[in-house]
């Protein structure tokens, strides 16, 4: 790969900027139209407000901003491969077409004359990069190390270019995306680092039995769209929300399509469920109250996390036993038992100093349980 410096202003940047669709979404140009701010290996615009405000006031002190690199395509076009942060952060406060918010509570239009022009003629260096397609996404990878590192699904949405991706990041990576508005209450993650994506790639990777989410976006990067996922986690929001039909705080961030997988057609009582979800969210010896859902549905007692017996209470049992197991009969050192519940939780028994005993771990591992 050939790559040449180059010095450009301000005002050169912001000449014809256009956010093509909402927030860009169909596209972004800057630079007379020749540079594309967001080609389709790059992210998302997700600086917050004190970072996009941190550049202003950089570019305003005369600071020097990092090295942006553009890469290099045909008829004297570039495409932003770093830097896009940056750009859009500038372009929004500076550009005659947007000026769309203020810093330090001026916007451009509200700035000194001499402040407007010392931001116009404000220099940025910009590395141009020659080279193939493998050769500029490999680059775009090592040079966003820096900075807001690339989350796993960013990096993989550079390996993956194409319609299928374009289509999936209309319905899963935009603020206010489709996905976000259904699912926002049971998803966690931020669609514009790509998590919703991710979330769902892994959800129906692992119904098609598939090794990897890159193993999905491999087969199905040349799709004309992405249909069949958007389809898929539909269904997934939709059963919880059948199912589950009482919205908590804890059903956000569970893996529900893996749950979906399994479970989807299973003979389910919604108001069943619910009835042993209130149960177990008033006992307090359930300490993982997110586990509770795939609880009801797996019978994994391990989601739970029931609160195991304190060291005083252990100790109060081992003393009363003098040491000595009550299944096997023979006498161990404290450090050799374990805390059990004389009636399993599972079968009503509580945490409590009058059903604890001190077990051996082989009749501990024995007794599980029974």
């Amino acid at each position: 790969m050939k790559i040449e410096k180059i010095q450009i202003t301000v005002k050169e940047l912001c000449n014809g900027y256009e956010e093509k669709g909402i927030g860009g979404l169909e596209g972004i140009v800057a630079y007379g139209g020749k540079l594309d701010v967001r080609p389709p290996y790059q992210r998302e615009y997700v600086y917050d407000v004190k970072e996009r405000d941190e550049v202003i006031r950089t570019v305003k002190k005369g600071f020097p901003l990092n090295i942006m690199y553009w890469s290099k395509i045909e008829d004297g076009h570039y495409e932003l491969m770093d830097g896009q942060q940056r750009t859009i952060s500038i372009c929004r406060y500076a550009a005659e077409s947007e000026r769309t918010f203020a810093v330090d509570e001026k916007y451009y239009f509200n700035l000194e004359k001499d402040i407007q022009e010392k931001i116009d003629n404000y220099i940025l260096d910009i590395y141009i990069c020659d080279g193939t397609a493998s050769e500029v996404h490999e680059w775009f990878k090592v040079i966003n190390i820096a900075g807001k590192p690339l989350t796993p699904q960013e990096l993989r949405n550079t390996a993956y270019t194409g319609t299928w991706l374009t289509d999936a990041k209309i319905h899963f990576s935009k603020p206010t995306c489709a996905a976000y508005n259904m699912a926002k209450d049971y998803v966690s993650g931020s669609p514009i680092r790509q998590e919703y994506l991710e979330t769902a790639l892994e959800w129906i990777a692992d119904r098609d039995k598939l090794s990897s989410v890159e193993e999905y976006m491999a087969i199905h990067q040349h799709d004309k769209n992405a249909n069949q996922l958007w389809i898929y986690f539909k269904r997934v929001i939709e059963w919880v929300e059948t199912i589950f039909p009482n919205k908590r705080k804890e059903m956000k961030g569970i893996e529900w399509g893996l749950l979906y997988n399994n479970y989807k057609d299973a003979e389910l009582d919604p108001s069943v469920l619910d009835s042993e979800i209130k149960s177990l969210m008033a006992d307090d010896d359930v300490t993982n109250k997110k586990g509770i859902y795939t609880y009801v549905l797996t019978g994994d007692l391990r989601c739970l996390s029931i609160r195991a017996f304190t060291d005083t209470q252990k100790r109060i049992a081992y003393e009363q036993q003098n040491g000595v197991c009550p299944l096997c009969k023979k006498h161990f050192e404290y450090k050799e038992m374990a805390g059990d519940h004389i009636i399993p939780w599972s079968k009503g028994g509580k945490t409590l100093q009058e059903n604890c005993q001190m077990l051996c771990a082989d009749c501990n591992r024995k007794k599980s349980n029974k």
